[in-house]
């Protein structure tokens, strides 16, 4: 490990942590660049403990200490306050940042070989929604997640934020498009049913009494719900049976409630 003092926010060693605050830059330029960024010594951590390497942290002054068991080799970069704040966009709270080398993902189909329970998120904007579908994943033992071509990035530092770190935890991959998918899906032996709100829907608990050995449960995006491809590559479709007038739960919990019963 070596520590590196900068007192200059225009210092071409803070690239990577440059405008963290603007989303549409960095869903871009992280993965484009093969990095992610990782905040807090927690998380960064959980994603040494899962493997990953960090190519560079930064960090103030007074959590030097901390940072030390996480470098490895790479660089420590202390800033003060003010610098940590001008070159990221925001108060630098949590201890430390990490850029993290972004891991290779595994093919789809070596991750779903012996899954039980995989869960597919398509197209799921927010990070947010994201974090706590991963955070349920890993809490209600999943083996396996997917995320489709436009779905937000699970590395992205919200989205590592809101699952406490379980990013690292579940496996995970990009799929395909669903006619590149779907036979995958349907040659592991996996039974695809997508939460949706159509008339022919099976009821979650009914589904649940006859849970099919292996089961890949599909949730859709906030607004538009599951994509009509989705829902053709689906086996059964499924609903979470609600009360009050209330027609459907945000994703997030949707996620939670349905892999709880399928657990």
């Amino acid at each position: 490990m070596t520590i590196e003092r900068i007192d200059d926010p225009a210092d071409p060693r803070l690239a990577d942590y440059r405008g963290l605050t603007d989303t549409a830059l960095r869903r871009v330029a992280e993965p484009a660049g093969g990095l992610y960024i990782a905040e807090s010594a927690k998380v960064i951590a959980r994603a040494v403990a899962a493997g990953h390497r960090p190519r560079s942290l930064l960090v103030q002054e007074k959590w030097l200490a901390d940072a030390e068991s996480l470098a490895g080799s790479a660089p420590v970069y202390v800033v003060p306050d003010a610098v940590a704040e001008e070159v990221t966009g925001y108060a630098v709270h949590r201890g430390a940042l990490a850029a993290m080398h972004r891991p290779v993902l595994p093919a789809v189909t070596d991750l779903v070989a012996q899954a039980r329970l995989v869960m597919i998120l398509e197209d799921i904007g927010d990070h947010t929604n994201v974090g706590a579908a991963f955070r349920a994943a890993a809490g209600l033992g999943v083996d396996a997640v997917l995320v489709s071509p436009r779905c937000a990035d699970p590395l992205y530092r919200r989205s590592v934020r809101v699952s406490m770190g379980t990013v690292f935890q579940v496996p995970w991959t990009r799929m395909p498009e669903w006619d590149s998918v779907a036979p995958i899906l349907r040659s592991a032996g996996l039974h695809v049913a997508a939460l949706a709100l159509t008339e022919d829907a099976v009821p979650l608990d009914r589904f649940a009494a006859r849970r099919p050995d292996r089961v890949a449960v599909v949730l859709g995006s906030e607004g538009d719900g599951l994509s009509r491809r989705a829902l053709a590559a689906a086996d059964t479709v499924v609903t979470i049976p609600m009360a009050g007038g209330v027609d459907s739960l945000n994703v997030a919990a949707a996620s939670a409630v349905a892999l709880w019963a399928l657990r």
